[in-house]
């Protein structure tokens, strides 16, 4: 606030007006720059202009105390109406659950001690989708792999080795709890239908941090259809009194008292603490429980305006508060600075089992939860049936005694009994228990097999086929048995490109973390190679589900490159053959062409003999290497030793071929001489007009 008050040689006060006297205390906050002469005074200089403000600064430390009470008692509104429009889907996971069979029920109905098993079929299912979903994305080399966009370059193909490396690096040697958070995910997938990554860079740490988050953990606003439209999102997390205190302290959160933490229970935890044997002290239990809602919202005091006026349009924060004491702790722009469209940035990804109705996906749960529980039921009955069998029970005469009678007869034993009148068989009666029934054990075999077949769980008898089966059927049969787990793939697929895409902004605006190993020659990382020319992508196939399906696809395109080899670039072929084996060092068994380095005239003429790869370059000295590769083949002595080699075919034919390709390179500097200028790079794509002109400028030249 300022009062701006003219200055005219202290003028006499009017009539009636009493003179006002001011003691400067700060003479800072004064300065006399209005255009006739006034003073501005600022009884607030303590205060920060927006314009000064920094762009990640907390903006809760700049708000009044009652307009952060209102914002928080509104959001925390929100948030519980969020929560309670999918209490169905709560109560139904809950449900759920119960069927993984992960401890065993002690039952007293219908009597003590009847069976308590669960069928492990949903258990089955998730253990199996997650190591073979774990073993597809996350290799041991590590999941990602770079795309290149537009032209191939030589240093495109530097950079974008560069940046694959570095994200390999990163995410299994920097980011060490990016694998155990992706086990987990990959456990929660498939039972709730929807799990979230939350990818962000914690200063702190002094890295990015790839954190799962349970689907109950996050809060999605009703209505919402994705995470990039949805009205509000909510991450709820537990978090213990001292680490809140160190955020406090280094400035992360607002220095404010938040009195004792009031602990909150929910049926999802208490079910996982049933499953994992785990039992809740309150005592003990000092968590927080904060709210990080990433929310458009008109913050009070830092509105939203155009040519300087106020537009009511919410633009995205993220709020974080402490639901307990309904206090703010901090409050943060969500958009790129100097973004004119203030756009939210995203920092959760979405990975879906099977898309649902609405914003949850629908996972093993809700398909066969039903199938999993009949099946229980079904097993529980033919174990009590044959329990009852075995240890039958029935009536007995009142006037029958058999001494201890309470006591089970062991195998081999005999009892004296004490018959009233007649034999002891018209004293006793066995009630009619039947065997378990063949029936019902067909039916819950019938049962578990519709369950496994659609969560792609039956294994595919490819014995039973005959040895002289084309490839191509195949692999047709094996991807029909695969269809619903290769459509899973390709959403996990897309799920980890997003995923990476966040990855890969955060690094080029932290810049890289130190790489510890050599690069080539003088090569750096910088933070300017995660530009938009590299596309960094999952390693994962979102077109084959498993490694038997990679490999019979190459087989299917070995066959055919065996009828027309020609029309096949087979040293391809064959290397990505060895890299879907998974076979160590491929790019040494079989080199590319854009691998093999350029060599001197010995050297190529040496590795000729010897049968490794060459290759010519545009940049060399043909004429030279021609002449040298020439002599080498006249020699007699190394056409006398090549006479009685086995492979003198086969070295005679290389060497051929690579002599033609600097005859080739050499006869392009003749015509480039003739006509006078340089030729277009021989991969350059040429306009139309400019390739017509061209070929006539060439054919004067030859």
């Amino acid at each position: 606030m300022a009062i701006e008050r003219a200055l005219d040689n202290n003028p006499a006060p009017a009539v009636g007006e009493e003179e006002i006297e001011i003691e400067i205390i700060n003479p800072e906050a004064i300065s006399v720059d209005t255009e006739d002469g006034g003073m501005l005074i600022d009884f607030r200089p303590d205060e920060v202009a927006h314009e000064d403000m920094d762009f990640s600064a907390n903006l809760a430390d700049y708000m009044e105390d009652d307009a952060l009470m209102r914002l928080a008692s509104e959001l925390v509104g929100f948030y519980l109406s969020d929560k309670s429009s999918r209490k169905d889907w709560e109560e139904s996971y809950v449900k759920g659950l119960s069927q993984l069979g992960m401890n065993t029920e002690d039952r007293t109905s219908p009597w003590q001690g009847a069976c308590g098993v669960t069928h492990p079929i949903l258990s089955e299912a998730v253990v199996r989708f997650q190591s073979q979903a774990m073993g597809e994305i996350f290799p041991a080399s590590g999941p990602v792999r770079t795309k290149i966009v537009g032209k191939l370059t030589k240093e495109k193909n530097k950079q974008a080795h560069r940046i694959q490396n570095y994200m390999n690096y990163l995410v299994t040697e920097v980011m060490s709890e990016y694998r155990p958070e992706t086990e987990k995910l990959l456990f929660s997938l498939p039972l709730a239908g929807s799990a979230f990554r939350k990818v962000y860079w914690d200063p702190t740490m002094g890295r990015p941090v790839a954190m799962f988050v349970p689907s109950q953990d996050l809060v999605i606003s009703y209505g919402a259809s994705s995470l990039e439209t949805c009205e509000r999102a909510t991450h709820v997390m537990k978090r213990n009194k001292n680490d809140l205190l160190k955020m406090q302290a280094n400035g992360f959160y607002r220095d404010i008292d938040l009195g004792e933490p009031t602990p909150t229970t929910e049926d999802i935890q208490q079910k996982y603490d049933d499953l994992t044997g785990e039992d809740r002290s309150w005592d003990t239990d000092n968590r927080f429980t904060l709210l990080e809602m990433h929310v458009d919202v008109d913050l009070e005091g830092f509105e939203d305006e155009i040519d300087g006026e106020p537009t009511g349009i919410g633009v995205p924060y993220v709020v974080t508060i402490e639901l307990g004491s309904r206090k703010v702790l901090s409050i943060r722009r969500n958009w790129i600075q100097g973004d004119p469209d203030k756009l939210r940035r995203q920092h959760f990804v979405h990975y879906e089992y099977v898309p649902g109705l609405g914003f949850y996906g629908f996972g093993l749960i809700h398909m066969i939860g039903g199938l999993a529980k009949s099946a229980t039921s079904i097993l529980r009955q033919l174990v009590d049936a044959g329990t009852l069998s075995n240890l039958p029970g029935g009536l007995k005469a009142r006037g029958l005694r058999i001494r201890g009678d309470d006591t089970p007869i062991s195998p081999g034993e005999f009892r004296d009994v004490d018959v009233v009148g007649g034999a002891i068989r018209d004293n006793i009666t066995f009630l009619p228990y039947k065997e378990p029934s063949s029936v019902l054990y067909q039916l819950l075999g019938n049962i578990v097999e519709e369950g496994r077949r659609f969560a792609s769980l039956t294994d595919l008898k490819i014995s039973d086929m005959s040895n002289q089966a084309p490839v191509g059927t195949t692999l047709a049969l094996l991807e029909r048995s695969m269809k619903v787990m290769a459509a899973i793939q390709a959403r996990l697929h897309a799920s980890m490109k997003n995923e990476f895409r966040i990855l890969e902004e955060i690094v080029r605006d932290h810049a890289p973390h130190e790489y510890p190993y050599d690069l080539e020659g003088d090569e750096v990382m910088r933070g300017d190679d995660f530009d938009e020319r590299i596309d960094v992508i999952p390693v994962s196939d979102p077109n084959a589900a498993t490694m038997a399906q990679r490999i019979i696809q190459y087989q299917a395109a070995l066959q055919l490159a065996s009828s027309s080899p020609e029309m096949y670039d087979l040293p391809l072929l064959h290397r990505q053959m060895l890299e879907v084996l998974g076979i160590q060092d491929a790019d040494k068994i079989v080199p590319l062409e854009d691998e093999i380095p350029a060599r001197d005239p010995v050297s190529e003429n040496m590795d000729i003999l010897v049968g490794e790869p060459v290759k010519a370059y545009i940049y060399q000295d043909h004429e030279a290497h021609i002449i040298a590769h020439m002599s080498l083949s006249e020699d007699p002595k190394i056409q006398e030793l090549l006479s009685k080699s086995p492979n003198v075919g086969s070295i005679q034919a290389a060497g051929v071929a690579h002599v033609t390709e600097h005859i080739a390179f050499q006869y392009r500097l003749e015509i480039e001489k003739q006509m006078g200028v340089p030729l277009p790079p021989p991969d350059e794509p040429l306009p139309d007009d400019v390739e017509v002109q061209l070929s006539k400028l060439v054919a004067d030249a030859s």
